[in-house]
Formats: structure tokens, C-alpha cells, sequence
């Protein structure tokens, strides 16, 4: 019962995490501009910058989701996303300490960032977390454990 209620739980994440970086990764994809305008809202990051990170971020967001749907190095990609979900949050905590009166372009461009959304990031890294301690976990305990995407 233990094992049905973990791979269930491994396999929940994985879908809901791809799910969040497919979704995102897509919608600011698909409007480069208003995603252009949320970065330069930051006052983070220099202006040289926003164009490429424009054009490339959301590609690593929709990577790191099909990697995740996938399973491919489940222990690799689910530390890239606890790593981008960590630095995401940053940038929020960062703005709005700052009293940056900015979007947070997670789920859409008229998001603003409020203690809720950066509350809402932090529980979005719980499923990296698990992926990433799961995936450590099986592969201490042996090769033929660490194959998450044989579950």
C-alpha cells in the first residue's frame, strides 16, 4: 500500500509540475512583448538582457515541463526546477520588498505580486523538492530503484 501511495504521489507531481512549466512556459511564449514588459517591471535585470531572456526563458520553462513528463533524469531536471522555482521566488520576494509595484508573470501578465503569489511559488517548489529528495533517495538505494519512470 505504502509503494501504490508513493509512486502515485511521485507520478502526481511529475504531471502537475510538467503541467505548471508547460502552461507557463506557453503563455510567455506566446506574448514575448508583455513578457518583455514583466522582466523590465523587475528593475532586476539589465536592459541588454530582457530580449534574450524574453526569448529563451520560457523555452527552458517548456523544457524542463516535457523533461518532467517524460521522466528523462527525473533527479537532474526536478534540481533545474528547484532551481528555477527558487530563483523565481526570489525575484518576487526581492520586488516586492523593494516596493516594485510589478506583474508576476507566472500564470498571466495581470498578476500582481502580493504575498499570495509568492506564497503560491512556494508551494509549487514542494513537488520539485520531493521529485528531487525521491529521486536522491532511490538512487542510494540502487540502480534498479533510481528509474523513477519505470514506476
Amino acid at each position: 500500500m505504502k509503494i501504490i501511495i508513493l509512486r502515485a504521489l511521485h507520478w502526481t507531481c511529475r504531471i502537475v509540475l510538467g503541467g505548471i512549466f508547460l502552461y507557463t512556459g506557453h503563455i510567455k511564449l506566446e506574448s514575448p512583448l508583455q513578457f518583455a514588459a514583466i522582466l523590465f517591471g523587475y528593475k532586476l535585470f539589465p536592459d541588454a538582457l530582457i530580449v534574450p531572456l524574453t526569448y529563451y526563458f520560457p523555452w527552458v520553462e517548456i523544457s524542463l515541463g516535457i523533461l518532467l513528463l517524460v521522466g528523462w533524469k527525473i533527479r537532474y531536471v526536478s534540481l533545474g526546477a528547484c532551481g528555477l522555482l527558487a530563483t523565481f521566488i526570489a525575484v518576487l520576494t526581492s520586488s516586492y520588498v523593494r516596493g516594485i509595484d510589478a506583474n508576476c508573470g507566472c500564470f498571466s501578465f495581470n498578476d500582481r505580486i502580493t504575498p499570495l503569489t509568492i506564497l503560491r511559488d512556494g508551494i509549487i517548489i514542494l513537488p520539485a523538492i520531493y521529485l528531487a529528495v525521491d529521486s536522491a533517495l532511490r538512487a542510494r538505494r540502487g540502480s534498479s530503484a533510481a528509474k523513477p519512470e519505470i514506476l
